[in-house]
């Protein structure tokens, strides 16, 4: 249906409708137009939708405008990352190459006026890109992992060193070779540590007997696993030292080739030990190890009490490396160069200042980096900070969510991997919140008060707007990283911001002016009274993160479900990246989700938990954890308590229980018929009179406890009573390592070789059966397949499997 409209046209003056005075009458033409009714868009949409519809394209399209597309390209890129690392199996190269080729043509090929299926196409080549960078990136370190435990004699080149806070000294060692018994896939690179002996120097070469272990891998199914790190890192097996370990002569046969760029970095690791030993010696304990840590990253000196107090007050982040360093480290550097210059008016006014000493931050930046050790929050905050400094060389502004994708970019090309880690999460989070609040605190409509600018009022304003930025400077920092440190470490601190309100002023105007000063004298050995002053500044901050720690209030908040993280993040990266009023759809997701999440019943704790090597067993109550050791180490122990949100501990009852195997002997003695005998029932009383929930144990023998339900479970130290476990327990775990991976009985046996496959094990006993879930589901990825391997074989072939007899044979 068509309506008569008529509408009114006025010819440019100039025209044939013009007349002498360049007056232009109107010319009335007559077209048709449509109707509402007529449209098909109407009559599919009410028109409140239709109007939502037109406002989101057009919104879509401003975003697009301010250059929106670079800032979510990070974003395409770590999924395509993250995607890889989390798959089950590694994806065929050919595929992911033809893949990406095919994407990169279709964008080349792809119409420009349809813009929306270009960004599609581009989103998936960014994607592919990841995945390629992680595939990439797995190959270049090709780290060999350690593949059981083992006590052998290392020899090995230090390539760092750093001392911890009860004085022992942590190699990473460089491996030469194994002897006694020689490692048949030795790890390229160890740490090892030994008690408070003279350190060795770096480029050493030493010698000694060690227990190395491979890196550990997730506590629980779903937590952090230390093994996916380590294989990046290098770093192929952990272990200590049983004695002083001897330095073996250099000179002494055949010389490994080191090329010129090893050379360099042993140069800079040799430095930056000596910058620390310096502080160390002007600084005695935490406070010394505290300045060491900020210049060098050396953090493992700081004793563990001041360590713990930093982390529950939410100062930790002050240890580390990281943006806030680096940034005031080049913001003092910048700022103070730059007013000496105008000291000087000919300098002044012929040379770009600006430009000048922010080349003179850059060399800066750059020489902190490189005697920091190359720590991942280190490398990240200084190609941020290069970034941000190479941006005034071009008069752009420094600080923008353009300069903080670049940085993104070039992290997750040159290292995928750190984009599963909580550093880079964490310090990204917080830099795009903080730089996104900057945004649009710039952009807001100020009202001129003539109030304010009055003389005396001035000062307070000055006061008041420095206390008011770090106020929301730790607000927002606090805020946008929460729910990484609930995804990562299952916590949260309640006063961080107070610890933050009072310390910042201390780092920003006494500690870390004074530290730089102090490097610029260190070489003139005038720095004894800078570092001084660095002292004062940092047993300050000292003295606030143990009065905060006082108060307590660390919040456990356990494990979250992974469709709640990944939806918080998406809705968080909306609200940060986005400009126009589409931002206030990414906090909608967040807090829909939020409520969804304490809507939903709370996810059923397990039963039993199971170590991945067997040796730590604990039932799981409703208000406490129950353990077979009386002292469980607290690197697994301490993870367990805070994703189940279980700080209580109950230990196990000791007994007096049959004779074991004497000392020295084979752990697989095998016991005499009276003594099977004897064990089983011994076994079965300790069930059936102990507390319920309760591991009740004989030392370096054997613990059982009865459950809820009835079932027994037995976790024994010595093979010689798996045959009595098997008939006197319904579940058995053992941390020795058998060829065999069931009972005859019927029981359920967790060995040492099975939970080596497995990883952790968590335990549910449902109406179904028994519910088991694992750490790991396949070794198909780099940093699992060393769990395959079999030594007695040398390949990674399954080894076969049997039954073990009742009577243990």
């Amino acid at each position: 249906m068509q309506e008569l409209t008529t509408v009114e046209l006025r010819p440019e003056a100039g025209e044939g409708l013009a007349d002498s005075a360049g007056f232009s009458p109107p010319v009335m033409v007559t077209r048709p137009t449509r109707t509402q009714s007529t449209s098909p868009l109407r009559h599919r949409l009410p028109a409140a939708a239709s109007q939502s519809l037109r406002i989101g394209m057009r919104m879509l399209s401003e975003e697009a405008d301010h250059g929106r597309l670079l800032l979510v390209s990070p974003v395409f890129l770590g999924a395509g990352s993250a995607f890889w690392f989390l798959a089950a199996s590694d994806f065929p190269l050919v595929a992911s190459l033809l893949c990406l080729l095919l994407l990169i043509v279709a964008v080349l090929i792809a119409s420009r006026s349809r813009a929306a299926l270009r960004a599609t196409l581009l989103a998936l080549a960014l994607v592919a890109c990841g995945m390629a960078s992680a595939q990439l990136e797995s190959w270049r370190a090709s780290t060999v992992i350690l593949d059981s435990a083992v006590t052998t004699t290392v020899t090995g080149r230090v390539e760092r060193r750093e001392g911890d806070g009860r004085g022992r000294w942590r190699y990473i060692l460089a491996v030469t070779g194994t002897e006694a018994p020689e490692v048949k896939r030795s790890p390229e690179r160890i740490t090892a540590t030994r008690g408070a002996d003279a350190p060795f120097e770096i480029g050493d070469i030493i010698t000694g007997r060690a227990r190395l272990t491979p890196p550990a891998g997730p506590a629980l199914p779903e937590l952090n696993d230390f093994s996916f790190g380590a294989y990046f890192d290098g770093i192929g097996a952990n272990g200590f030292f049983y004695g002083a370990p001897s330095k073996v002569d250099s000179q002494a046969g055949p010389q490994a080739a080191r090329s010129t760029w090893e050379a360099l970095l042993e140069g800079l690791y040799r430095l930056r030990s000596g910058i620390g030993d310096r502080i160390r010696s002007i600084l005695p304990g935490d406070t010394g190890a505290f300045a060491a840590a900020l210049v060098t990253d050396e953090r493992r000196a700081i004793s563990n009490e001041t360590t713990e107090a930093l982390r529950q007050s939410g100062l930790a982040h002050i240890v580390a490396i990281s943006g806030l360093n680096m940034a005031l480290s080049a913001g003092i550097f910048f700022v103070g160069f730059r007013m000496l210059l105008s000291l000087f008016p000919g300098v002044a006014e012929a040379y770009p200042t600006k430009k000048i000493a922010a080349a003179g931050a850059l060399i800066a930046v750059t020489a902190y980096f490189l005697i920091s050790g190359f720590g991942v929050s280190a490398e990240r905050a200084f190609i941020m900070m290069a970034i941000m400094l190479i941006a005034v060389f071009f008069d752009r502004p420094s600080i923008s969510l353009r300069n903080v994708a670049l940085s993104a970019l070039v992290i997750i090309a040159i290292s995928p991997s750190e984009v599963l880690g909580p550093s880079f999460q964490m310090s990204f989070a917080a830099t795009l919140a903080l730089v996104s609040g900057y945004q649009l605190w710039k952009d807001r409509r100020v009202r001129e008060n003539a109030f304010f600018k009055l003389p005396i009022i001035r000062p307070v304003v000055t006061v008041a707007g420095f206390f008011g930025g770090v106020f929301l400077t730790s607000l927002i920092g606090g805020f946008s990283t929460a729910l990484f440190s609930i995804e990562h470490f299952h916590r949260l601190t309640a006063y961080g911001l107070p610890a933050n309100l009072a310390t910042m002023p201390i780092i920003s105007f006494i500690v870390m002016p004074a530290g730089l000063l102090a490097m610029l004298l260190m070489p003139f050995g005038l720095d004894v009274w800078a570092w001084k002053v660095v002292g004062f500044g940092l047993d300050l901050v000292i003295a606030v993160a143990k009065t905060v720690s006082g108060w307590g209030g660390n919040i456990d908040v356990g494990r979250l479900p992974g469709w709640y993280f990944a939806v918080a993040v998406a809705g968080f990266l909306l609200l940060t990246l986005l400009r126009t009023r589409l931002r206030h759809f990414g906090a909608s997701i967040i807090a829909i989700s939020t409520l969804i999440l304490l809507l939903l019943p709370v996810p059923r704790p397990p039963d039993l938990v199971i170590s991945e090597d067997g040796n730590l067993v604990a039932v799981v109550e409703a208000a406490a954890m129950a353990s077979n050791r009386e002292r469980p180490p607290d690197f697994i122990f301490d993870q367990w308590q805070r994703a189940l949100v279980l700080p209580t501990h109950d230990p196990p009852k000791m007994l007096d229980g049959p004779a074991i195997p004497p000392e020295g002997e084979d752990r697989r003695v095998r016991l005499s018929r009276d003594q099977q005998t004897e064990a089983r029932t011994a076994m079965r009383a300790a069930a059936a009179a102990g507390e319920a929930n309760r591991f009740s144990c004989v030392k370096k023998a054997w613990c059982t406890s009865r459950l809820g339900n009835g079932q027994v479970v037995a976790v024994i130290d010595n093979a010689a009573y798996l045959g009595p476990a098997c008939d006197a327990a319904d579940i058995v775990v053992t941390s020795v390592r058998l060829r065999f991976n069931s009972c005859r009985s019927g029981a359920t046996l967790f060995t040492g070789e099975t939970l080596r496959r497995t990883g952790s094990v968590e335990l549910r006993f449902t109406n179904a059966g028994l519910e088991v879930a694992t750490a790991f589901d396949a070794l198909s990825r780099p940093w699992m397949r060393h769990r395959a391997y079999d030594w007695r074989s040398n390949s990674f072939t399954e080894p076969g499997l049997a039954k073990v007899s009742d009577s243990g044979e």
